[in-house]
């Protein structure tokens, strides 16, 4: 953790205030520091050198901490704009849940019973408003978007083929539930592994958000699934 100490005069008293940030590698400081340093800013009336804020970074292992000024902190702030990776990511991902809403708005009908009729309807709730946030942030980051039919978007992992597809729609009953909950599990499994290598390649702080939200909401679901199978 990185310790943050700022100082303002008062009746000439020396005031101390301290800001725990969270330190990341290679003294790189998250947006949360400069809200500490703004913060801490605000109360101080002095305009003296000495009163300015000043930011301890910890250096790598092995290497001494460094002081930065709040110029010097703001330099040091990671670039987390979209980078290539995050918005191919994204761009996938929304083809990626429009499929699987393909498949769930099968099993209202097709299923067998209430435990996959509700867990199709669950998967629905959270990926279509999901979808909603992804298509804003590309519109937003000058990315684009297509749909599941898309032929680039077939060869993404765990993305059910348009054979397998018309066979659950061909299905009922039972027959349904086992389709239904192999291609979804596998769709679950591609979902992670996308998510996963964003986390490597990406740089973008609420892709990454996203991509662990996927990674732990869609591991769950896995699991889920695998028991009633």
């Amino acid at each position: 953790m990185a310790l943050l100490m700022c100082a303002s005069k008062d009746d000439n008293a020396l005031v101390f205030s301290s800001y725990r940030v969270a330190t990341l590698p290679a003294l790189a400081l998250t947006a949360s520091l400069i809200l500490a340093l703004t913060s801490c800013d605000g109360g101080s009336g002095g305009d003296s050198a000495s009163a300015a804020p000043s930011v301890i970074a910890p250096g790598a292992p092995g290497e001494k901490a460094t002081t930065l000024s709040r110029d010097e902190a703001a330099k040091a702030l990671p670039d987390d704009s979209p980078n290539p990776a995050d918005l191919t990511y994204v761009t996938n991902m929304v083809a990626h849940h429009q499929q699987a809403l393909v498949m769930t708005a099968l099993a209202d009908s097709h299923a067998s019973g209430e435990r996959v009729r509700g867990l199709a309807a669950r998967i629905d709730a959270a990926q279509g408003p999901e979808i909603d946030v992804m298509e804003a942030w590309l519109k937003t980051n000058g990315g684009s978007h297509g749909t599941a039919h898309d032929h680039d978007h077939a060869s993404m992992p765990g993305m059910a083929t348009a054979a397998q597809l018309a066979a659950l729609r061909e299905a009922r009953g039972a027959e349904f539930d086992r389709q239904f909950l192999r291609l979804m599990i596998a769709h679950h499994r591609g979902a992670v592994t996308m998510a996963t290598e964003v986390l490597t390649h990406g740089r973008n702080v609420q892709v990454g958000e996203w991509a662990n939200d996927v990674i732990a909401q869609q591991s769950a679901e896995i699991a889920r699934m695998r028991a009633m199978g």
